[in-house]
């Protein structure tokens, strides 16, 4: 098994004032040539943005393109004619293909909103562009995985990939066994919130760990946790 730790204070940071984002990998102003991608995940941005405010219209190609929110609302609009309320406990995914506009603001006037940014690199390029969006109940992760993102037939959204995103809440005490579910993929831990260890390593909220190489990986909560698995192909076409 190989693993690399990514902790939460090792991100990149950018404070535009109406937004404050992490950058997990190298992304806009923040470029670290060891940290560039994992695999086929390319970012992982943890955004907090202003009430009110937002990403105007700006186009995209050829990435997967997956909107998480942990608290607060998104509104979205795009050049396809989606124009949707993104809630927490949804889970929305772009498939840029051949090229789309699109923009994203606080739907509050009042509170900020918190979400997660996530682009994996294609299976293929070129696509017709497509838009999903499902709600997903937390009942359904606590001490296991429920996966919410997968390229195949199933409650997830579909993603133009050989990815699965998973998420977990994990009660203090719980150990867990994350399976690879493709091979020659690997996952990239993210911890949302808690205390736990992975693959052997200590983490703690928003720390990461990406294992390779390896069939399974090992979760234990030291304290309430929540987590997000995000297993994508290691090999770049």
């Amino acid at each position: 098994m190989k693993t690399i730790v990514h902790k939460a204070e090792s991100r990149g940071f950018a404070d535009h004032g109406w937004l404050r984002s992490r950058h997990t990998f190298s992304f806009a102003g923040y470029h670290n040539p060891e940290r560039v991608h994992f695999g086929a995940l390319r970012v992982l941005n943890d955004d907090q943005v202003a009430a009110g405010k937002g990403f105007g219209t700006h186009p995209h190609d050829n990435m997967e393109i997956v909107s998480i929110p942990l608290y607060g609302d998104l509104a979205h609009k795009d050049s396809t004619g989606n124009e949707k309320v993104i809630k927490s406990g949804d889970v929305q995914i772009m498939s840029a293909g051949s090229g789309l506009r699109h923009s994203e603001y606080n739907h509050s006037q009042e509170d900020e909103v918190q979400f997660l940014q996530i682009w994996v690199f294609p299976k293929e390029r070129d696509i017709e562009p497509r838009y999903e969006q499902k709600t997903f109940s937390a009942e359904d992760r606590v001490n296991k995985f429920q996966t919410v993102v997968s390229p195949e037939e199933t409650s997830a959204v579909w993603i133009n990939q050989d990815a699965f995103f998973s998420l977990a809440n994990l009660d203090a005490g719980t150990e867990l066994t994350y399976e690879v579910k493709k091979p020659g993929n690997g996952v990239y831990f993210f911890v949302l919130n808690g205390e736990l260890s992975i693959a052997g390593e200590k983490l703690d909220t928003r720390d990461a760990v990406g294992v390779s190489d390896t069939e399974s990986a090992h979760l234990k909560a030291s304290s309430y946790a929540e987590v997000l698995a995000i297993e994508v192909p290691m090999a770049l076409n």
